[in-house]
This record gives C-alpha cells, sequence and structure tokens, in this order.
C-alpha cells in the first residue's frame, strides 16, 4: 500500500469520525431541547387502619321449612271451594270438596256388608262354644270379618280423598279453581306455603368448609327492602359437597314474623367468622394485579429538589400482599405502612419516578357495602 492511499483512507477515516461527531451532538441538542412530560394527574389517599370484621358472602335464596303445591289424589268433579286466595289456613282445614256421592254409597255398602260379618261372627261363635259349628266354619267367619272391614276402611279412605286438606299450617297461594270444574289425580289445586320461619340457603367452596358451623351469625339483606338487614343463623351444613362444583350447602334460618321474606326471593347473605380487626385497606381500583405479584404506587419526595427548590411529587411502585375484599375494599396485608399516600387511580400511565399531580376532586369507590346506582 502506497503512501498516498494511507494518506486517502485517514482522510477518509477522520471524515467519518466527524459525521459522527457532529450527528451526536445535534442529537443530544434535539434531546437537550424536547419538552420533559409533566406531572401525571392522579387520586390518591393516605393508608389508615380501619375495622375490618371477617366474613363470608354469597347469594342465597329463599326457601319455606314447609312448601307444597297441592293436587288431589283421586278425580272427581269439584263441589265447592272452602278456601280464597291468600288465605291462611289451619293444618287440617279442607280447602276443596270433591263429588262424593258414589263414594258414599259405596262406604256405605261396605260399611253393612262389615256390620253384617260382624253378626254371623258373633252368632257363630256361641254356636262353636256348644259344639253346633266346627272350628273351620269359625276360622271361616272371622276371616270374612276382617275382610268386610278391610274393604270398609279402604272405601272410607277413598270417600276422604274427596276433601283436599291443608297438611300443615300456612298460607295458599292463587288458584284458579271453582265449583264445577274436573280434576285429575295430580292436577295442581293450589300452593301452600309455611313462611315463619323462613330459610336462606346458599353455598360456600370446600375451602371454607372449616370455618363454617351450626349456630353462627348470618345477615341477609335484599333490594326489596333497602338499608333494612335480617339477622338468623346457620342451622344445617350439608353433610355432603357437590360432586360438579365442589360446593356445600347451607341453610340458615330467619325469624319472618312480619312475612317480608318469601320463597324463591335471592338475598345476599354474610356470615360472621370472628372479632372485628383493624387492617389497612384500599380501594380495589388501587391495586394492580400482575402475574409477578400485585403492586401499588405510593406517593413520595423526589430526590432532587426543581428549579424552585421545592422537592416534587413523585410515584415509586412496591409490592404488595392482599387480602380478602369487601365491596369496593380490599386489605392490604404487606407492602404497606399506615400513613403512606397511595395512588388509588391513574397508576396505568405511572412508572418509578413519574411526577404526580394529585386531584382528589372526583374519588374511585371505597364503599364496603356499595349497591347499584340509577342512572
Amino acid at each position: 500500500m502506497t503512501k498516498r492511499m494511507l494518506i486517502m483512507l485517514g482522510c477518509i477515516v477522520v471524515l467519518v469520525a466527524g459525521l459522527a461527531f457532529g450527528f451526536y451532538l445535534h442529537i443530544q441538542k434535539l434531546i437537550a431541547s424536547a419538552p420533559k412530560p409533566g406531572p401525571q394527574t392522579v387520586t390518591s389517599m393516605i393508608v389508615k387502619p380501619m375495622e375490618w370484621k371477617p366474613q363470608l358472602t354469597a347469594v342465597a335464596t329463599m326457601s319455606p321449612v314447609k312448601g307444597v303445591d297441592l293436587s288431589s289424589e283421586v278425580s272427581g268433579l269439584v263441589v265447592n271451594v272452602l278456601f280464597h286466595s291468600g288465605q291462611t289456613v289451619k293444618a287440617g282445614e279442607p280447602l276443596i270438596q270433591l263429588n262424593a256421592d258414589a263414594e258414599m254409597a259405596q262406604f256405605k255398602a261396605a260399611e253393612a256388608s262389615a256390620e253384617l260379618a260382624e253378626i254371623v261372627y258373633q252368632r257363630d261363635k256361641a254356636q262353636f262354644q256348644v259344639q253346633a259349628i266346627s272350628q273351620a266354619q269359625l276360622d271361616a267367619d272371622a276371616a270374612d270379618l276382617k275382610l268386610k272391614k278391610a274393604q270398609a276402611m279402604l272405601q272410607k279412605a277413598t270417600l276422604e280423598k274427596k276433601t283436599i286438606k291443608a297438611p300443615f299450617a300456612g298460607k295458599l297461594g292463587i288458584t284458579s279453581i271453582v265449583p264445577g270444574q274436573f280434576l285429575n289425580p295430580g292436577d295442581k289445586v293450589v300452593t301452600l306455603q309455611s313462611l315463619n320461619p323462613i330459610y336462606a340457603d346458599f353455598f360456600q367452596p370446600q375451602q371454607k368448609i372449616s370455618m363454617l358451623k351450626t349456630g353462627q351469625s348470618v345477615s341477609l339483606k335484599l333490594d326489596a327492602y333497602p338499608g333494612q338487614v335480617f339477622n338468623g343463623r346457620i342451622t344445617t351444613l350439608n353433610p355432603k359437597v357437590d360432586s360438579a362444583s365442589r360446593n356445600l350447602q347451607i341453610q340458615s334460618t330467619f325469624d319472618n314474623s312480619k312475612l317480608q321474606l318469601l320463597p324463591g326471593m335471592f338475598a345476599n347473605v354474610s356470615v360472621d367468622l370472628g372479632q372485628a380487626q383493624k387492617l389497612l385497606t384500599l380501594p380495589q381500583t388501587a391495586v394492580t394485579y400482575n402475574p409477578y405479584g400485585s403492586t401499588v404506587f405510593i406517593v413520595k419526595d423526589a430526590d432532587k429538589e426543581n428549579a424552585d427548590g421545592k422537592k416534587p411529587k413523585v410515584a415509586q411502585q412496591v409490592f404488595v400482599v392482599t387480602g380478602e375484599t369487601r365491596g369496593d375494599q380490599i386489605t392490604i396485608l404487606k407492602g404497606l405502612k399506615e400513613g403512606q399516600e397511595v395512588v388509588t387511580s391513574g397508576q396505568l400511565k405511572l412508572k418509578n419516578g413519574t411526577p404526580v399531580l394529585i386531584d382528589n376532586s372526583v374519588l374511585p369507590g371505597n364503599d364496603p357495602s356499595p349497591t347499584p346506582q340509577e342512572p
């Protein structure tokens, strides 16, 4: 390689280096002149302990202690309707009378046959004592008497089925049965429900079984009675876990002397699990859930002062361990201390060191018992 070529190569290297240095200075100038991002607007709150009563919550269905849709065992023409819709009845009170003329006649005939068989038996029994008839004849008379009495009892039972009675005390529903209507076996007559007390049935996963026992207090709320709480107790734990859902059925009993609770209603129930505790709580919107853990952003002073000599507020991400939820709230078991300021909304646009501007004019929900709001 000649000396001239070396000089040319050196010039090229110097030119490329100069261009690269000039481009670097240009980039630095652009970065320096670029507008710095302003603080991000978020909401925040000071972490403080709140009273937290351990509870299990579920959706329950109200069911009667006794409830049945009454129907007829036999066919017949309705002669008389002895109740009106919505009536409260006693156990054994007659409700529907079917035509029983034929059954009454058959019962009278069977009763007469039984009476005759009784007379024959008593007469032959006297004759047997004087050796006038054989033992075989007396045995036949005794068997015939039992048969005739059984036939009379059968006819009496059929006759009684012509009167439909209330099997227990309760409140009747709405019926459309009228005199002159023909009923077939199994036709629904009216519903009868025993309403006081009343059951609330709900389910819990098998992991919660160890927390449940009979006698525990249960509170119940319904949309039909906003702001009103009904108190009851767990009376039965199903001895079998459902193999499909792995849930356990629980039955609780409530006083219903005012007849406000009706079978078929759905309600929200809460089971008290112990004494109230003081726990740190946050709105659930404050927690960000990630595959590597749950995090929140706390607000703290920056390490450096700004141009006016003040330390701006910046965000710092921290990991937390969460516990139970209640309405809009969630408990924080680890990761935070009382008195720290935590971002409750707007954290999706934050990273460590991002300046923040606190605006709490509109706050996220933080109600332990939220209710739907009408638009």
